[in-house]
């Protein structure tokens, strides 16, 4: 392994962290890890690199703590490369970057919870279809980890949203004033109203945001929601799918998007940017319809 220059600045956090993440393909690596790629032969293939600096960085992410070296394969031996908590602490890290990256460099610098339709964050949804969601819970607004698909139905319904509150000071300060963030009580409703046509053509409907799941209990509860909430705190399925958030008040959130999802966690329709909410709920419902969930 090629010799790593040290940061010895033993009281800086900053330096320290460097010193184990600092290289790229380190951190590309555990962006993979999270999006569902834990064997060696994948990781090669989805990242482009040597066999011999694959290794090396997966050593060095082993030997820190960030990723588990597991068997899965008895003869011969063969190992899947998984993320610990210590791993999947650095999730925030990593959607901060691809904030400032949409933002900064593929973006204008404006604070949107939506896009233009020729930007680089919009391809790489629509792209999504095709794809599957890895297997992983997130936590209901009940407070039980739940899957975002839902096995006993041909669908499920993703709708990704900037937040939601039962009483209108709760949210965060010039709300109202980003592009796309206002409608969230407007979407969850009109999914509310026409849940019944989503059922009998064999589709469940989860609303997801990273919101904390007593927020969304109570707006549930204020709304009457029919369905489940479900919060992605830890950006487990926000790292996974590498979806577009943007920050407010301390807080990265769900740019407004909606992916529809077949019982074998393949995406088959990915809706983004969406700037009529109405009219979203009604392509996911023809989409659920195509894929043949019901009449």
């Amino acid at each position: 392994m090629p010799q790593r220059t040290r940061l010895d600045d033993e009281h800086c956090a900053i330096a320290q962290a460097l010193d184990v993440v600092g290289d790229w393909w380190t951190l590309l690596i555990v962006r993979d890890a999270a999006r569902g790629v834990h064997r060696f032969d994948a990781l090669q293939r989805e990242l482009g690199l040597s066999r011999k600096v694959l290794a090396e960085r997966l050593k060095l992410l082993v030997e820190t703590g960030v990723l588990t070296r597991e068997p899965y394969q008895e003869r011969p031996v063969r190992h899947e490369y998984r993320l610990t908590p210590r791993g999947r602490a650095l999730l925030p890290v990593l959607i901060a970057l691809q904030d400032w990256g949409d933002t900064w460099v593929l973006g204008e610098g404006e604070t949107m919870a939506t896009a233009t339709e020729r930007s680089g964050e919009t391809e790489r949804v629509r792209e999504l279809a095709g794809t599957k969601v890895p297997d992983l819970l997130l936590t209901d607004f009940d407070g039980d980890p739940r899957d975002p698909v839902a096995a006993e139905s041909a669908c499920t319904v993703l709708y990704c949203f900037p937040g939601a509150y039962a009483r209108k000071e709760s949210y965060p300060p010039g709300w109202a004033g980003i592009p796309g963030a206002p409608g969230c009580t407007l979407e969850s409703c009109t999914y509310r109203d026409q849940l019944a046509r989503f059922t009998a053509a064999g589709a469940s409907v989860h609303g997801v945001s990273t919101q904390r799941p007593d927020e969304q209990r109570a707006f549930a509860d204020k709304e009457r929601l029919r369905f489940p909430l479900l919060s992605d705190a830890d950006l487990e399925l926000t790292a996974a799918l590498r979806l577009p958030t943007f920050r407010t008040a301390g807080v990265s959130r769900l740019k407004r998007l909606t992916l529809v999802v077949d019982r074998d966690r393949t995406v088959i329709e990915a809706l983004y940017p969406i700037t009529d909410i109405e009219a979203s709920v009604g392509a996911a419902l023809a989409a659920v319809r195509r894929a043949g969930g019901g009449d």
